[in-house]
């Protein structure tokens, strides 16, 4: 426990101690331990020195050891100097690429590097993207300054397609890096946490335009075997299966290919609550490995039938649970060994090698040890909801007295394994079965066939899991299935007897693939019901610590082998949980959240009762954009219910998330200045933006200022037709001005005797063409907030801009320097940065200007 807890608290770290101080506590650690050894430190009746010295021991070394892994990792750091520039790569691919609409992502080895015929160190390994063409996504094949009308951005659809990437191949190929970054967003997901713990130091894409000089393949190898045979696996079923959507779900479980599956199949996944079993998690492996050693362990008793030699040599019990956690680590090997699978596979292996040794530890002390055992190979997993989820379903399957507790259930050693075979193989009867004095009283169980019990078991082991992880989901997701526990009565059974096997029989002869499909789409069809369901999903706001911690005690309570009088106590645990509203703005004030979505505006706007939704961000492909990635999940973390989307024009980088969330809120009415044939209207009939329009709500006034109703009369660029809107309390104004240019603004004021702003919103993210100096003296704000990707393509917010809101004390606060950035009007002069107020160590910190 003090290990874990060392290892806690250093993660809490914003900046990493240097190198010496953490070789200084590892040494300090193994002195006490030493004084321990050797009886300095004696027990006396009544004595906890003892104890606090292994806890001080456990806990420095597991701060220690964390820190001094990160901050070794963290001198290999990609070199801010070689950001943004045109180097020469030689490696190798060392995993299966990734292919998806706009092109292919892949893991690149680093052999050697130069830059202008200079060579250059370079992290380990890179995170590189090889893209089809221009697009609007992030990073992009060339920084262009398309402000210049003089800029030839044609060329930006001559990139050269990705050729065929295998593991093991090597190349040499131009690439432009930058450092790890990601959005940061509250209750967002930590991209730069994932990357470091996956080992990646560096992201970029392949330099492949006409002017840069072709990648080049120069040699193929086997040295990553298990990606090649998965490249080759996951091709074979698309090539088998016809139906995309059916051979991606096919491929995910069989190579671990999540990006495979389509987004709206995750959906309707993360709706029924069977998610886990279509990504190869922690959950994921440990019932294969469950399934794998009840099926051995059935194969190796009904051996003794033809000869007692293997039960005699090994029991069945002991030969299910090694053969289970074999097929499992085989299983997790095969689906690309990542990060979750390995923690996964030591979990068991811990409990494994405990259980075959004789020990009978309490299930705390065994959940421990193994928690501790996967935090000493992988700190950050304490960071992650697949770590706590698995223990969790481990745990509780333990306290309630489930497979991995029960003598006669568990895949470990019994006591009389060894004189119940032998007595077996003496006393055989026709029927095959043993004597009555053999068999253990089971109660209830032994009144049932053989597959009654079983069925009642995995349904009682079903129901307790389900109900021990919802508040846990509730609590890491903001989102449970009602639907969740009916949909896993036959998604659990279905999947694991039958898509898994027919999955992964095909290798060995691929028509099997197209019963493998078939079982599939069975499967969506009975999920895709459940999902239109009007209850099939809950939603919570995001809840404060103690609330969680209540939330998951009342879980646990509620599932453990104690009475019924002591488990009701977990429901008003559960309470905080199901009923906690976040603090909205008192009357008369409101609040803005500037999302950090990389290159493009997405804005909320909340009151004391309603919320407004000020464009939703860019499309980054097919699969992607920002509704799904970080306006949804901030919505419903917040527990808003929108009342209006407002979208200021047409441009993908302003409307790119607009379908997801309104999706999620169905009765928010939509307002812009989208003509009428955009595909948003077939999902939301939209209201004009017009200049003059104008609502209150709980004392917060909210007027559209542009654009005039007769700009709707003939065709303008799109920048021209941004929807701005003035929101104001009397005391506090915010003025959002979209993509508006020079020629909108200058209309705006000549419109509009005050335009007096407090925050702006940087008109088109920064560009030259916006942002004169005639509309800053108009708005005179004391903040700006300037929504652009770090390191974008456009070179927003441009030097020249910024320097003209320097010249007028203006603070401007910078998506990729703040991250997500909030201002009330209660305190105006306290915005607060996400990536500030969330830092941690392996967070990038850019400065403001390139």
């Amino acid at each position: 426990m003090g290990f874990i807890a060392g290892v806690a608290l250093q993660l809490q770290q914003r900046e990493l101690w240097e190198v010496r101080m953490h070789v200084v506590l590892v040494a300090g650690a193994i002195l006490l331990s030493i004084l321990a050894a050797r009886g300095v430190i004696r027990r006396r009746p009544l004595d906890w020195a003892p104890a606090v010295a292994i806890l001080a021991i456990a806990f420095s070394l597991g701060f220690a050891l964390s820190g001094l892994r990160a901050a070794v990792f963290q001198s290999a750091a990609l070199n801010p100097a070689l950001e943004g520039k045109d180097i020469d790569i030689t490696g190798r691919v060392v995993a299966m690429p990734q292919r998806g609409d706009d092109g292919v992502r892949f893991r690149f080895a680093v052999d050697a590097a130069s830059l202008k015929g200079q060579p250059v160190v370079l992290p380990a390994q890179i995170y590189l993207g090889w893209y089809a063409g221009f697009g609007n996504r992030e990073p992009a094949p060339a920084l262009l300054d398309i402000d210049n009308p003089d800029a030839p951005a044609v060329l930006l659809a001559l990139q050269r397609q990705p050729q065929p990437l295998r593991a093991g191949e090597q190349w040499r190929m131009t690439v432009r890096l930058k450092a790890p970054h990601g959005n940061s967003n509250l209750h967002g997901f930590d991209y730069e946490l994932w990357l470091w713990e996956q080992g990646l130091q560096a992201t970029g894409y392949v330099r492949a335009g006409p002017n840069d000089p072709p990648p080049q393949r120069l040699a193929d190898s086997w040295r990553h075997p298990v990606e090649r045979a998965r490249h080759a696996a996951r091709d074979a079923v698309y090539a088998r299966v016809k139906d995309r959507q059916l051979a991606g779900v096919v491929a995910a479980l069989l190579v671990g290919d999540q990006n495979a599956i389509d987004r709206a199949d995750w959906d309707v996944f993360r709706a029924t609550g069977v998610a886990h079993l279509m990504s190869i998690s922690g959950l994921h492996i440990t019932m294969f490995a469950w399934l794998a050693a009840l099926g051995i362990g059935w194969l190796w008793r009904r051996s003794a039938r033809w000869s007692p030699t293997l039960c005699l040599a090994l029991p069945a019990r002991s030969a299910g649970a090694w053969g289970g956690l074999l097929l499992a680590t085989a299983y997790a090997l095969f689906s690309g060994w990542g990060v979750p699978a390995q923690r996964t596979i030591l979990m068991l292996a811990v409990m494994v090698l405990l259980r075959q040794s004789g020990k009978r530890w309490p299930w705390p002390q065994v959940c421990l040890l193994a928690m501790a055992a996967v935090v000493a190979l992988d700190p950050w997993a304490l960071m992650q909801p697949g770590f706590w989820l698995s223990f969790v379903a481990v745990s509780v399957l333990f306290a309630a007295g489930g497979p991995l507790q029960r003598d006669e259930d568990s895949t470990s050693l019994s006591d009389d394994a060894t004189n119940a075979i032998a007595n077996y193989s003496r006393n055989e009867r026709a029927d095959g079965q043993f004597h009555s004095e053999h068999q253990p009283k089971r109660g209830f169980l032994a009144r049932l066939t053989p597959v009654a019990a079983s069925v009642f078991r995995t349904a009682r082991e079903q129901w307790i899991v389900t109900l021990a992880l919802t508040p846990l989901s509730l609590l890491l997701f903001n989102q449970a299935s009602l639907v969740g526990l009916l949909a896993n009565a036959l998604a659990i059974p279905w999947v694991t007897l039958v898509v898994t096997p027919l999955t992964m029989l095909g290798v060995v002869w691929a028509p099997i693939w197209d019963l493998a499909a078939g079982s599939v789409a069975v499967l969506m069809a009975f999920l895709q019901w459940l999902a239109r369901w009007p209850v099939a999903s809950v939603s919570v706001a995001a809840v404060p610590l103690w609330c969680a911690v209540a939330g998951v005690a009342g879980g646990l309570l509620l599932v453990m082998r104690l009475p019924w009088h002591w488990r009701v106590l977990g429901v008003p645990l559960l309470l905080p949980v199901l009923l906690w509203q976040p603090l909205r703005p008192p009357a008369g004030q409101f609040e803005v959240i500037a999302a950090d979505v990389g290159q493009g505006n997405a804005l909320i706007v909340r009151t004391a009762a309603r919320t407004l939704v000020y464009d939703t961000g860019p499309r980054f492909s097919r699969e992607s954009d920002a509704g799904h990635r970080v306006l949804v999940p901030l919505l419903r973390a917040l527990g808003e219910r929108v009342d209006t989307v407002m979208l200021s024009h047409r441009d993908s980088d302003h409307v790119g998330g607009a379908g997801a969330v309104l999706a999620m809120q169905p009765q928010a009415a939509l307002l812009s200045s989208i003509e009428d044939g955009h595909p948003l209207q077939t999902l939301r009939a939209s209201t004009r933006c017009v200049a003059g329009q104008r609502w209150l709500w709980d004392g917060v006034t909210f007027e559209v200022l542009h654009p005039a109703p007769s700009d709707y009369e003939f065709a303008q660029k799109s920048n021209a037709m941004s929807c701005v809107l003035r929101i104001s309390n009397g005391a506090q104004t915010v003025l959002l001005a979209g993509d508006i240019e020079l020629a909108q603004e200058q209309r705006l004021v000549a419109a509009h005797a005050n335009l007096k702003a407090d925050v702006l919103l940087v008109p088109h993210h920064g560009s030259k063409t916006s942002s004169s100096a005639g509309f800053l003296d108009a708005v005179h704000p004391r903040l700006a907030l300037a929504q652009a990707g770090y390191r974008n393509r456009f070179g927003h917010p441009a030097p020249p801009v910024l320097e003209r809101y320097r010249e007028r004390g203006i603070t401007v606060l910078a998506s990729p320097t703040c991250g997500a950035a909030t201002w009330s009007s209660e305190r105006p002069d306290g915005p607060v940065c996400q990536r500030q107020a969330g830092l941690r160590y392996w967070h990038h910190s850019p400065e403001l200007s390139r």
